[in-house]
């Protein structure tokens, strides 16, 4: 089959002298049509994984627990690959107002991305399409830091951009131009919501995330935004009924391969061959979400016994014990102001849980103390940095040497 009508055109523009060449993509579905032949047994796999991950969303005791933890991790992993260097612990250390080791904007930046992404998923579940209102909307909360600020957040580009090369004629490639980017848009979105076009969703998420890659419609943020946009459409889809799928952690691992897919699929018109990577990051996340859930309900009946069973065994302990499987890095003032509980009984608890090793102290400090939760955390932390808290005396130690 020749592949190659698939290819979009290469547009001759001219920016401060300097002519360089914008490429625009074909519409989608693609056409020739997909060879879904091709892929059929990688298709049935992910599906099973995803059938497999989303029962999971019904035995846990708390889903969204499980939510808040996924969001996040998967905030930091799909920033990771924009090149910030906050970890999953330092957006812990944010949210309960403590200096993360990085950068206060990294961990913003993070931040923001989970409002983002909670933002949309709210929407989804209330039946909003994914229309070219909600991405930009997904934008303005993405961009709303300081680094983003002035890179007109919620607001499609006005000008030509390009990655990689320090101007057009050198990048490594170039999107469509601000007078032909809306068209391509706007098919964007009638392909997201035309019912009449019968794709599996696996396909049309894998489809739609290359198209907005290519398309490049706002001056930063892209990748993020077209990560987040899988997630949304196998959630609009009905794939998934809460959103436990995050394919950053296998496009981190495989980064290289990842652009060079994108980028083949522009140079060749080979959407099998994406595909083909798309899904195999579908079913090796999907299994490995279903593992790591698995892991933290073992981890929480363990410790649970082990309260129970020991001589410290009251209802506060089993209460703060709680309150870090929500949060697994806090301080005494967040768990008060949850727990209703007086100070002296939160020091007690997790006194009683530092000795059962379940807990622990990580600054090495006498006052203004972090305790974490060091086995949950090293789970999530799988594919991330582990945390490491620097004090103002830069005293550092990591959960590793703590538990």
């Amino acid at each position: 089959m020749d592949k190659s009508a698939r290819v979009g055109r290469l547009l001759r523009c001219e920016q401060d002298g300097e002519n360089y060449s914008a490429y625009l993509p074909t519409d989608l579905p693609p056409d020739p049509p997909l060879q879904i032949d091709e892929f059929y047994l990688l298709l049935d796999q992910a599906n099973i994984a995803l059938g497999r991950l989303d029962g999971m969303s019904g035995v846990l005791p708390d889903h969204e627990l499980f939510l808040y933890m996924y969001i996040r991790k998967e905030a930091v992993l799909s920033s990771q690959i924009e090149g910030t260097q906050s970890s999953l612990s330092d957006l812990f250390l944010l949210e309960i107002e403590e200096n993360p080791n990085t950068t206060i904007s990294d961990a913003t930046e993070v931040s923001c991305y989970v409002s983002a992404m909670s933002y949309g998923l709210k929407k989804i579940k209330e039946g909003s399409k994914i229309s070219l209102e909600l991405i930009k909307e997904l934008h303005r909360r993405l961009m709303s830091n300081n680094r983003g600020g002035n890179k007109m957040p919620g607001e499609f580009r006005r000008e030509q951009n390009w990655i990689s090369g320090i101007t057009p004629s050198r990048a490594i490639f170039v999107p469509p131009p601000p007078n032909e980017m809306m068209g391509s848009l706007n098919s964007l979105e009638k392909f997201l919501n035309d019912d009449s076009i019968k794709l599996p969703a696996l396909i049309k998420a894998a489809l739609a995330h290359v198209q907005f890659e290519t398309i490049h419609p706002f001056h930063d943020g892209n990748g993020r935004l077209g990560r987040l946009l899988i997630t949304f459409i196998l959630c609009a889809e009905g794939v998934l009924r809460e959103p436990l799928l995050y394919l950053s952690l296998y496009f981190k691992s495989h980064k290289q391969t990842y652009y060079d897919q994108l980028q083949n699929v522009r140079k060749t018109g080979d959407w099998e061959s994406w595909i083909k990577f798309f899904l195999t990051g579908v079913i090796e996340t999907a299994r490995q979400a279903t593992d790591t859930a698995k892991s933290i309900l073992d981890l929480f009946d363990k410790d649970t016994a082990s309260i129970q069973k020991s001589n410290v065994s009251t209802a506060a302990v089993l209460t703060v014990h709680k309150y870090f499987q929500r949060t697994p890095i806090a301080n005494t003032k967040k768990i008060r102001e949850s727990s209703g509980l007086s100070l002296p009984t939160v020091l007690r608890a997790l006194s009683a849980l530092q000795e059962l090793g379940i807990i622990q102290e990580v600054t090495g400090k006498e006052r203004n103390k972090i305790f974490g939760y060091g086995e949950y955390l090293s789970i999530l932390n799988k594919g991330t940095e582990p945390f490491i808290y620097k004090s103002k005396e830069m005293q550092t130690r990591s959960f590793s040497d703590a538990h």
